[in-house]
């Protein structure tokens, strides 16, 4: 089932991002995760692979599981990384066999140590090249796109990048999922200004929950995402107080408080960046009213 149809349907959701590991022995532990999250009854699972596109296979093969062994509504990651339409195609055609029919179009982040993106083809050189692709090639494919509150790091001005959004919408995007961010105002922000753009389609907040000072930082330099300054200096005291079970409290309570507040003020739901820690997320789950 396309998660489009499922979104229209159903009340307010939430659905978790998982990133497996690359070395298929660890897969059983993977797995046992996966079935520990599944009591939160998520809408529907996102299942991410490396920046360079080498574990490809490994996503396909673990949607796969998750639909037929687990009952789950898997959605894969599809970048433009090593993209060819031979490979695309291939990709598809497996996820339709498998009774998957959802993926999340990506142009993805260059490979670990260039420093700029350079795409494998003419034809797939953008997200909204694979949602093109997939509209006309597989019409029945439900696809979601990436939207980010704070902009593109590439991208010179916000007006630029929602447009860009919006173009991946308008060429066939059912819905897009946020990157992480922090403070609940920049989404209302970025849904209010797409709505002044024409765009009517969900806008799903993706919700990260930082539990370490270590972890906050790192965020800052991988993803343009800002840190409010209370939850880095809450963070830091509780850290410097307790260690780094207090600092992993303080995160926890702020991802709840966010969750909440995006729900209550409207989101469809909410898109948990699992970090495939089960206890945090059945902890943030827990305390939300779905």
């Amino acid at each position: 089932m396309r998660i489009i149809d499922m979104i229209r349907t159903g009340g307010k959701f939430v659905s978790l991002e998982f990133f497996p590991p690359k070395d298929p022995q660890e897969w059983p532990g993977f797995f046992q995760t996966v079935e520990r999250l599944a009591a939160v009854d998520p809408l529907f699972v996102s299942v991410t692979y490396g920046a360079g596109g080498g574990t490809q296979g490994n996503t396909l093969e673990i949607v796969r599981r998750l639909r037929r062994d687990m009952g789950l509504t898997p959605m894969a990651h599809l970048t433009c990384v090593g993209a060819s339409a031979e490979r695309v195609d291939g990709f598809l055609s497996a996820l339709e066999e498998a009774d998957v029919h959802n993926v999340l179009a990506l142009r993805g982040d260059p490979p670990k140590g260039d420093a700029q993106f350079v795409p494998d083809s003419d034809q797939f050189r953008h997200a909204s090249d694979l949602v093109t692709h997939i509209r006309r090639h597989y019409p029945d494919m439900g696809v979601g796109v990436a939207g980010y509150p704070e902009g593109h790091p590439e991208c010179s001005t916000f007006r630029e990048d929602f447009e860009f959004l919006k173009f991946k919408l308008d060429r066939g995007g059912d819905f897009a999922i946020t990157q992480l961010f922090f403070d609940a105002r920049l989404y209302w922000n970025f849904t209010e200004r797409l709505g002044e753009m024409g765009v009517k389609k969900p806008i799903i907040p993706g919700v990260l929950p930082v539990m370490s000072v270590k972890s906050a930082k790192r965020v800052l330099g991988f993803c343009g995402a800002s840190i409010p300054g209370r939850l880095l200096l809450d963070l830091e005291e509780a850290d410097a107080r307790g260690g780094a079970e207090a600092a992993c409290r303080v995160g926890l309570e702020w991802a709840k408080r966010q969750c909440r507040e995006l729900l209550e003020g409207g989101a469809p739901g909410v898109h948990l960046y699992t970090l495939n820690r089960p206890e945090a997320c059945l902890e943030i789950v827990g305390g939300l009213d779905l």
